[in-house]
């Protein structure tokens, strides 16, 4: 087989693999991602974004355009790649390879990007309602493209839906 043919064979080994655990890549677009973060969420220096399946990084470079702290965690290490060579220059983004299953949300956590599939949705609401009660303070949720079922969106822009989670008291 020649060298192409194991390099494809490889790359969509990777990107396959991945929809197995999370969400497929797709491309997010620079335009929409600054809508959502002047008018659904405004970003400031006060907060950290969480961006569950970061892909090639243009969520974290964007947030740290206004003035946050980014953290991706993403499962392709061709994508980990990608995104830590085009934010290499900016302290202020980390991007992590590693299934966002079994992390634990950053003390600083203010607010969580994410673009999820339908199997995943009913999960990742249990997971962040656990990171809020956890941390004991409210939690934002930026929803890409998908619903929370039985919870109502406190704003919508376009495709983007604004959810908040509330830590329950004990």
């Amino acid at each position: 087989m020649p060298v192409w043919e194991w390099i494809l064979f490889f790359v969509v080994l990777l990107f396959g693999f991945v929809t197995f655990r999370g969400a497929p890549y797709v491309p997010s677009r620079k335009k929409y991602i600054r809508q959502a973060f002047t008018e659904l969420y405004p970003l400031s220096r006060k907060d950290t974004i969480i961006d569950v399946g970061s892909g090639d990084g243009i969520v974290l470079r964007q947030a740290v355009s206004f003035g946050a702290k980014a953290i991706g965690y993403e499962l392709n290490p061709a994508l980990v790649f990608i995104s830590r060579f085009l934010s290499r220059k900016n302290k202020n983004i980390e991007v992590h390879l590693a299934d966002f299953w079994f992390t634990q949300l950053p003390d600083t956590t203010t607010v969580v990007y994410a673009f999820m599939v339908t199997r995943d949705i009913k999960k990742f609401v249990k997971k962040m309602q656990s990171e809020a009660n956890r941390l004991d303070r409210t939690l934002s949720v930026i929803l890409y493209g998908n619903v929370f079922p039985d919870i109502k969106p406190v704003s919508i822009v376009a495709a983007y839906k604004l959810y908040v989670f509330v830590p329950f008291t004990q």
